[in-house]
């Protein structure tokens, strides 16, 4: 029977979203459903209820954009997380009127493309009967039992092409360079772009690093001849027991991080006498047009998101694995965060390049 389905973006936006919204619609007008996007994540659900009807006219040259069509938010009153990666519980009537706004449009079952916030928003409407299944999206590639997220490529090359330009003009005035660069509780980004742009330094929010540590290595790598380094910095990374640089304080949600590259760069000037300069990427890295890798996986997202509407197989995240795009039990796939480790392959590889975690 023809099928009337949901779909929307929620939490902060990433490249690839745009393609996996493709991919949904072409799925479903194959089997002859139709398909209505919400407006602003999940706040599209509540009064005044926003949507619009998605077909592959109105998704035709969207693939290569970044950003989405459909607006996302990570405020309002469907607020995922809270302080330092708390998990929020939805109040009852918040559910009790998304699921009136589904009843009333006909949704026979509804696709959220989210990060572990989102996602655990949708785990709540699943455990509340409506029909639910998860896309996993987040430049911080940091939801378990993915391999991988779209998104994350595209923010890794963002990180990558930063750091090529800066090693030209920390060369020329032999400086340190410091790329603050995002990743609040998971070092992904930092580790994968470090190694391929060439740091000499990561610091990521696993592996909690030592000021003096980092001298050590600066002042090691001049007298062996190298004039300038470059260190990447995760905005979660912890000076030892330290707690997270919190930039700017929230009066609800997630804490904002940021400012921890001013501060070891500052520290770094002052205990090595090198000229430092501190760079934030930060929404650069959320910005721009999706790799091809992104736009490949955004696609094959969104196509076996409607596969699973057609297996009747609610409660179930897209998920991608050994070069296969699969499934899990949502529920199962945001109990945790995927974490860096010290004995990670690429942390090893790292090591044995000469990268320093300041540990």
């Amino acid at each position: 029977m023809p099928k009337r389905i949901g779909v929307l973006t929620s939490g902060g936006d990433c490249p690839g979203l745009n393609a996996v919204l493709r991919g949904v619609v072409h799925a479903a007008t194959a089997r002859d459903w139709e398909v209505v996007g919400f407006l602003d994540g999940y706040e599209g659900l509540l009064s005044p209820v926003q949507y619009r009807v998605l077909d592959k006219r109105s998704t035709a040259g969207i693939m290569h954009l970044g950003g989405t069509i459909l607006g996302t938010t990570n405020k309002g009153r469907f607020v995922a997380k809270v302080g330092h990666g708390g998990k929020a519980v939805l109040p009852p009537e918040i559910i009790a009127e998304a699921k009136e706004t589904l009843d009333g449009l006909g949704i026979d079952a509804l696709v959220t493309i989210g990060g572990d916030g989102s996602l655990s928003t949708s785990v709540q409407l699943q455990e509340a009967g409506i029909n639910t299944i998860g896309v996993p999206k987040t430049i911080d590639n940091d939801i378990d039992a993915t391999s991988m997220t779209f998104g994350f490529d595209s923010a890794v090359t963002c990180v990558v092409d930063a750091l090529d330009r800066l090693h030209t003009t920390a060369k020329s005035h032999k400086r340190v360079m410091v790329l603050e660069v995002m990743g609040r509780y998971a070092g992904w980004i930092a580790l994968h772009g470090g190694l391929a742009g060439g740091a000499d330094i990561i610091l990521v929010p696993e592996i909690p690093f030592h000021m003096e540590k980092v001298f050590e290595v600066i002042k090691e790598r001049e007298a062996k001849g190298a004039q300038n380094t470059m260190v990447v910095c995760a905005e979660g990374a912890r000076i030892g027991e330290d707690d997270y640089i919190t930039k700017h304080k929230k009066a609800a949600g997630e804490a904002r991080l940021g400012g921890i590259g001013e501060v070891v760069a500052d520290a770094i000037a002052e205990n090595t006498g090198k000229d430092t300069r501190a760079v934030v990427l930060g929404h650069l890295q959320r910005g721009g047009n999706p790799t091809a890798l992104d736009r490949i996986l955004g696609t094959r997202f969104g196509v076996h998101a409607v596969d699973l509407i057609a297996e009747q197989k609610y409660g179930h995240m897209v998920s991608y694995q050994n070069y296969l795009v699969g499934d899990v039990a949502m529920e199962d796939a945001v109990s945790q965060l995927k974490l860096v480790t010290k004995d990670h392959q690429i942390v090893q590889a790292c090591r044995e390049v000469d990268i320093s975690f300041g540990d």
